[in-house]
């Protein structure tokens, strides 16, 4: 199948070919734009303690992060919905690196702001078995530093391209979180910190084995 970074090359690719250049270039630019605002300079980093938080997975149960963490390790994979083409091809690969992720005693959850059954969609479509937790209105992500309310530039491209995000989220913000992986040790601390405000660029999951075998 090739690694994330090689499908993710191969998608921008092809979205180049069939996407106006003026509507490349908006996205560029708020992607940039995103860049020099700092957020991630303000992110949870290594070294800080990931704050507790109790939020329903895509079934609706009620899961609190503590509790996992009595396990093991936590990879959280903060993405930004089923709707994002680069957080579904992360979720494919992620879902076949998922055995040797779970080989270094590490569970990995997902968080996103979608609603419950939007997330549910996102794990069966990707026939993903883990826990996908429904930040609605983006709480955690907010304690964390990932979140930014995206460009009213983009907004009617999305809308173009069918994508409905306040129908997703459950709220009128437009709010977002930027794409980050985490890796949370047993007590609670940030062993490892993926953060990149932009969104074409995902931690390569065979990294994230790699950082487990490393802590």
């Amino acid at each position: 199948m090739g690694t994330l970074k090689d499908q993710i090359a191969a998608y921008d690719e092809e979205k180049k070919a069939r996407v106006p250049e003026a509507v490349l270039q908006t996205m560029a630019e708020t992607t940039e734009e995103l860049k020099q605002s700092g957020i991630e300079g303000g992110a949870l980093k290594v070294g800080d303690q990931m704050p507790d938080f109790q939020l329903p997975d895509q079934n609706g149960e009620s899961r609190r992060l503590s509790d996992y963490l009595q396990h093991g390790k936590v990879v959280l994979n903060v993405y930004r919905g089923g709707w994002c083409p680069y957080c579904n091809m992360e979720m494919k690969v992620l879902h076949d690196t998922l055995p040797e992720i779970t080989a270094q005693g590490a569970r990995l959850i997902g968080l996103t702001p979608e609603l419950p059954d939007k997330a549910l969609s996102t794990a069966e479509r990707h026939d993903i078995d883990i826990d996908i937790l429904s930040d609605a209105g983006n709480q955690v992500a907010e304690q964390l530093g990932l979140v930014f309310e995206l460009s009213e530039k983009l907004r009617p491209i999305y809308a173009k391209l069918g994508i409905d995000i306040p129908a997703y989220n459950g709220d009128e913000s437009f709010k977002l979180p930027v794409p980050a992986t985490y890796i949370v040790g047993e007590d609670g601390q940030v062993l490892y910190a993926f953060v990149n405000a932009d969104y074409t660029q995902r931690m390569e999951p065979l990294d994230i084995v790699a950082a487990l075998k490393g802590k």
